[in-house]
């Protein structure tokens, strides 16, 4: 028998496969049609384990039984996304609990950043909400968040991801332990400049101060001097700190904005080695509400620490043809080696292909959680 012949047979079973399974999603119409009556969900994890365990006992080598697992899981996962859009089309979805609002702008709003006067964050701010915003700043990220908590900020501003250094990491884990939720986004130009007090001399310097991100993205620039480099929570307190102790010996790398704030002679500018540096900021609020122009939703879920469980995930993307911009993960805390996903897609809420994706991703996922939309 040539290859000519045996290319015939594949063909012949390919399209007895394609028929059949055409024969079996007619058949999960109607399974979903049932489940809309009962009210039963659509995903059954048992029963799934069950029907791999027993077509997997059917093959006859191990080669077989390890491709039909695969195949049969890819099969059951696409019969769950046909009974969700099902669902969706029947309006047993269900409504997501956010309120879309027209804007954020609210006279009586108050904000919060981290940091101090000149500080990346409120610019930021500034650039989201306008000059004349009713604001205050706080010592730490975490300060913000109880800020909001405790009712005393409507609003804060944070900085989440900084296109040279990265994200920032405590941000990602305060949006877990916290229930607040994304609303808006800024993202500005970042320009470090070496501050000092008036006089002083670069061949002065000794010890320098600004935050782990700002050392980090001038690098290059601090590897030319011999200098100690000291982090501080934020740059416009290492502005602030250089400035108050008027020692020619110590800098700062922080924006000219705070230079000016506190006094400061710029000695060099820029120190960051990136021309296009830029950080992302996120404006969050606890009131569950999101713009009805948003166009990214950003989420987090687990899943189960097993083979195939981050595709399946990643797949309700794929199938509402959503476009997935950006995923991260972090450690769950207590539980060596498990991570927590934090994904962002293009999307409305109100959108009827992001609503599908979120019922799936609800009923397959461990504890996901809609982190905003905006």
């Amino acid at each position: 028998m040539d290859l000519g012949d045996l290319r015939k047979q594949i063909d012949s079973v390919d399209e007895q496969i394609v028929s059949l399974y055409e024969e079996r999603m007619d058949i999960c119409k109607h399974v979903a049609e049932v489940k809309i009556e009962t009210g039963k969900k659509v995903f059954d994890r048992e029963r799934e384990k069950e029907k791999i365990a027993r077509v997997k006992s059917l093959t006859h080598n191990d080669f077989n039984r390890t491709g039909i697992g695969e195949l049969f899981e890819q099969i059951m996962s696409m019969s769950r996304k046909l009974q969700y859009q099902l669902l969706a089309e029947k309006g047993s979805m269900g409504r997501l609990p956010f309120i879309g609002v027209d804007s954020l702008e609210d006279d009586r709003g108050r904000v919060v950043f981290q940091g101090a006067e000149g500080a990346y964050s409120q610019a930021a701010m500034h650039q989201y909400f306008g000059e004349e915003v009713n604001s205050f700043h706080v010592d730490t990220f975490r300060d913000a968040c109880c800020a909001i908590e405790e009712g005393s900020a409507d609003f804060a501003v944070l900085p989440i991801e900084n296109s040279t250094a990265g994200i920032v990491n405590e941000i990602y884990d305060l949006l877990v332990e916290f229930e607040n939720y994304i609303v808006g986004e800024q993202i500005i130009r970042i320009e470090h400049c070496l501050l000092g007090v008036p006089g002083t001399r670069m061949e002065d310097i000794r010890t320098v101060f600004s935050h782990p991100q700002s050392l980090m993205q001038s690098a290059r620039f601090l590897a030319e001097h011999d200098w100690k480099q000291i982090s501080l929570p934020n740059n416009a307190f290492a502005a602030r700190k250089v400035a108050q102790e008027g020692d020619c010996t110590q800098a700062a790398i922080a924006s000219e904005y705070a230079g000016k704030v506190y006094g400061l002679e710029v000695l060099k500018k820029p120190v960051n080695q990136s021309e296009t540096n830029s950080t992302r900021f996120i404006i969050i609020t606890n009131q569950k509400i999101f713009r009805k122009d948003a166009k990214k939703v950003s989420i987090c879920f687990e899943i189960a620490h097993e083979s195939g469980s981050l595709y399946h995930m990643l797949s309700h993307f794929i199938y509402n043809n959503l476009n997935m911009t950006k995923i991260e993960s972090r450690p769950i805390e207590g539980r060596n080696w498990e991570y927590r996903f934090f994904v962002d897609f293009d999307g409305n809420l109100a959108d009827s292909a992001v609503k599908n994706a979120l019922r799936g991703l609800r009923d397959e996922a461990q504890n996901m959680r809609i982190l905003g939309n905006y």
